[in-house]
């Protein structure tokens, strides 16, 4: 008897559609963890100006957190043969990567923030919220 789960192919995408999606965000998620990786200790001061609820200890998770879950979605969106464990972890933490983005751009929005970067390629280079 095996402790360890042994690796399954991926499902078939049930359409072309979804496999180009998932090719294309799986790309997005490369390019934004690289770039938040190259700069990372700016990252991390990058997200703390954000002036989040929590505090800077919190920022400093949420950065490390944010790159962390961008990496670990990446098997599931190139559909890598993986535990059905890890698969289903692989697919929450590409909903997680999107909706931290998501929750973080609304903050900046709502609290109408006068930061000069969101952060999404880290700080090579400036994207403005909103």
């Amino acid at each position: 008897m095996s402790f360890l789960r042994k690796p399954t192919p991926a499902p078939i995408p049930k359409t072309t559609d979804a496999k180009r999606i998932a090719t294309f965000y799986a790309i997005l998620l490369v390019i934004l963890a690289v770039t938040q990786l190259f700069t990372f200790e700016h990252f991390l001061e990058l997200i703390a100006s954000f002036d989040l609820s929590f505090g800077d200890q919190f920022a400093y998770f949420l950065g490390a957190f944010i790159v962390t879950v961008e990496v670990f979605a990446l098997p599931f969106l190139l559909r890598m043969p993986l535990s059905p464990a890890f698969r289903s972890f692989s697919m929450v933490c590409g909903w997680f990567a999107a909706g931290v983005w998501f929750d973080i751009s609304l903050w900046l929005v709502l609290t109408d923030s006068t930061v000069t970067n969101v952060g999404f390629l880290g700080t090579v280079t400036d994207l403005m919220p909103g």
